[in-house]
């Protein structure tokens, strides 16, 4: 699992748990990353914020949280409010790799997710954040028939070593503390996937043919 040389990483979510379910096990196949997480959603959670402090631990990442609306009504928010916020999370502008979510989601349908991507597509087109390298993470659920899979068409697509693996899997239910039987950790996608882009043209053109219209 090893790409290149030591990176400055950040991974960009919607909620604790997104950067493992969907990012887990590369993060702990290149401990040579320095990896920041910044997820928009739940630091007033008494619950889930220290879990996801811990969870950093043991990702060997740092990061930061916010506590943007999340509730059940997913009323939409508005994307520069959401581009704002994650410029305050981030401890700087200039990365080598900006990991983030699908502008559809990773399943159907997850309105902070899409926005949380195309919030960070805009400030990458901006150029508030820089980086040579955005993956959006290539997963799908086929319309809710099945759990969401790593799309194995999609640029990288990393079976996980079986050690990695049972380690993101065992931070899903010992840290963040998901039952064995619940949707998180019978969907934990034992392979990863991400569609990778260069430059914001490439980037644009694909997100618009896949982007969820409200």
């Amino acid at each position: 699992m090893q790409f290149s040389r030591h990176k400055k990483v950040a991974v960009i979510v919607a909620h604790p748990d997104d950067e493992t379910l969907w990012a887990g096990g590369t993060l702990l196949g290149h401990p040579e990353w320095e990896c920041f997480v910044a997820c928009i959603c739940r630091a007033g959670d008494a619950d889930r914020a220290p879990r996801f402090a811990a969870v950093l631990q043991a990702l060997g990442a740092t990061g930061n949280m916010a506590d943007m609306d999340d509730g059940p009504e997913q009323n939409p928010l508005p994307i520069p409010a959401v581009a704002e916020q994650l410029l305050q999370l981030l401890p700087y502008t200039q990365f080598d790799l900006i990991i983030t979510h699908n502008i559809s989601g990773e399943y159907t349908r997850h309105r902070r997710h899409e926005e949380v991507s195309e919030a960070v597509f805009q400030l990458w087109e901006q150029q508030r954040l820089s980086s040579p390298e955005l993956w959006f993470f290539a997963y799908d659920d086929a319309g809710r028939s099945r759990f969401p899979l790593a799309d194995p068409t999609a640029d990288i697509y990393l079976p996980l070593p079986a050690d990695i693996y049972q380690q993101k899997k065992t931070i899903i239910t010992d840290i963040y503390g998901f039952s064995h039987d619940s949707w998180e950790a019978k969907i934990t996608p034992s392979a990863e996937a991400f569609r990778t882009f260069s430059t914001v043209a490439e980037a644009a053109q694909w997100l618009n043919r896949n982007r969820i219209l409200p």
